[in-house]
């Protein structure tokens, strides 16, 4: 009898340990999310599309947003350390060690930016020019063709660059690229040029509680897409909506 009585206490304990292994594990009551300070898009006083977008899936949960505005290359750093839960404008698998779900948010439209004298620039043609971008973005890993190529810290001298000839051209999301060119005393003096569309996503912390958000954001892009509800965000921030697909971009 005592061996059975032990055996059985045994047996409950696991199964009781199995139990609480099989239930899902509570949602954190906030996201610590970096991003880098995009305008109208991740803002440091909390407005922008991203943000809209992340207020709709998560603090509509009771998932408050903590919002922290930092360098790129930073946020991956965080994201990377565990140190925040995920980060903002991630291409697909770009963030080594982090988590990615199936759904990403947003799509970035990318172009080119180079004198109105140059021949238009083609994914084609990438390798036969000098490109240069912000560092951390690694467009030689989502864009063909690429040989040559600069990466630079800021988005601050790049129309001079491309007046003395030190680049052919500049790389960057629209955003940008419009920011940049609002620099120029002539427009007509440079051309954008459009090259590809990259799905955006979050990179989340791989950890339980990373796992758990992730998991949260694809449930909810699931719903909101199907019910059309991120469309007015887009259309409030005179954007393109970017899921008349109603599917992730991928299958993962």
């Amino acid at each position: 009898m005592p061996v059975a009585r032990a055996l059985l206490v045994v047996f409950c304990v696991l199964a009781a340990g199995l139990a609480r292994a099989s239930e899902p594990a509570a949602l954190p009551e906030e996201i610590r999310v970096a991003s880098e300070e995009w305008n109208s898009y991740t803002q440091a006083d909390g407005q922008g599309l991203a943000w809209d977008i992340l207020r709709e899936v998560f603090q509509t949960q009771g998932v408050k947003l903590d919002m922290r505005s930092v360098p790129y290359t930073r946020s991956v750093g965080l994201v990377q350390r565990r140190e925040v839960d995920a980060l903002v404008g991630s291409y697909q698998d770009e963030t080594d060690g982090a988590l990615y779900p199936r759904w990403n948010y947003d799509t970035d439209h990318i172009y080119s930016l180079g004198l109105a004298t140059s021949p238009p620039l083609s994914l084609d043609t990438l390798g036969n020019h000098r490109l240069v971008w912000v560092r951390g973005y690694r467009y030689q890993d989502y864009l063909p063709n690429i040989q040559r190529f600069n990466e630079i810290r800021r988005r601050v001298g790049i129309l001079p660059m491309l007046q003395q000839g030190r680049a052919d051209f500049y790389i960057d999301a629209l955003t940008e690229v419009e920011f940049v060119l609002a620099q120029a005393e002539d427009r007509t003096q440079f051309r954008r040029t459009h090259l590809a569309e990259l799905p955006l996503f979050l990179a989340f912390a791989n950890n339980e509680r990373g796992r758990v958000l992730c998991a949260l954001f694809d449930r909810r892009m699931d719903e909101l897409v199907k019910d059309g509800r991120l469309r007015p965000i887009f259309q409030r921030w005179q954007q393109p909506y970017p899921f008349d697909a109603k599917r992730p971009p991928a299958d993962r």
